[in-house]
């Protein structure tokens, strides 16, 4: 049976005021992109809030929810209003002591599908994730596989979810494709230091890019990457610049919608009938020689 096509927006924005204005100003987003024609709709990491891990600061776990709580409730609501997918990237407190980074996967019906959690977590400066999250477990099933990535099926589209730093990772766009996912989205807060835009920034932001491109191609699906933008200060340091530029591309890399650095929702319609069509010229799933790559769950085979 063909699968019909779908549309996905992206809501690239900065975050201002609290979480009760924030919240407010995403629905009007939302809404917005209904109205446009959008069935799955995603927002950018830690949708709510500031990016608080520029620091270390016990006071921000109180920023964390429970999933099911307060915010998914009100979205659910408007994802069943709107006959949307939501993609809902959010502070996440799982239990007393146990916080993530995560994002909770909410059907047209406004039925919460379940929640996905950051595998990998960095740690660089002003990027001090590994304080305030814990990474995604890898869920042992009967068979003895370990993974903690997911797909769900939507009303609109098999949808995978990975989050910022999974997207340098090849491993887990290609386990996520081959659970069934026919676009994998990638909620973003990546950003400048300041001091080093002039020297790296265009650099940065096509390694960005290309990385996420390749697991497009790789894997014959389509990827949509939303960033924040704006400009967060921290005391002490020179802050970060949230550069945006969210793209959608298809299966051959080629991009569908793409954005620069200002606050704005992106649309691409997304026909399914272009996977297979990917995949029958370009094998590289059949190809695989998955008797052989045993050595990659080693971190290193070198001297």
């Amino acid at each position: 049976m063909t699968r019909a096509p779908f549309t996905v927006a992206l809501i690239q924005d900065a975050v201002t005021g609290d979480p009760t204005q924030t919240l407010t100003a995403t629905i009007a987003r939302i809404r917005e992109a209904a109205h446009g024609g959008a069935q799955i709709i995603c927002l950018k990491e830690l949708f709510n809030a500031p990016y608080f891990c520029k620091s270390l600061k016990q006071e921000y776990f109180d920023l964390a929810e429970p999933i099911p709580g307060h915010t998914t409730d009100v979205l659910r609501a408007i994802a069943a209003e709107l006959q949307v997918v939501l993609v809902v990237p959010m502070y996440e407190k799982q239990a007393p002591g146990v916080y993530r980074n995560s994002a909770a996967v909410i059907d047209a019906d406004g039925t919460l599908l379940g929640v996905y959690r950051k595998m990998h977590i960095p740690h660089d400066p002003l990027f001090e994730e590994k304080y305030y999250f814990a990474p995604g477990d890898a869920v042992h099933d009967g068979a003895g596989t370990a993974s903690g990535f997911k797909v769900w099926k939507t009303r609109y589209a098999t949808i995978g979810v990975l989050i910022c730093w999974d997207q340098w990772y090849p491993e887990a766009a290609r386990i996520t494709a081959l659970l069934g996912a026919e676009v994998l989205f990638y909620p973003t807060a990546i950003a400048w230091h300041p001091a080093e835009k002039a020297a790296w920034g265009a650099a940065q932001v096509d390694a960005w890019r290309t990385a996420q491109r390749a697991h497009a191609i790789a894997n014959g699906v389509f990827v949509a990457s939303v960033n924040r933008v704006g400009f967060e200060a921290e005391p002490g340091t020179g802050g970060l610049e949230f550069f945006g530029h969210s793209f959608v591309c298809d299966p051959f890399g080629r991009y569908l919608a793409q954005a620069e650095g200002e606050a704005t929702s992106l649309t691409a319609a997304c026909d399914p009938a272009l996977i297979e069509d990917t995949r029958r010229n370009w094998p590289f799933l059949r190809d695989r020689r998955i008797d052989a790559y045993g050595p990659i769950l080693s971190r290193w085979l070198g001297p």
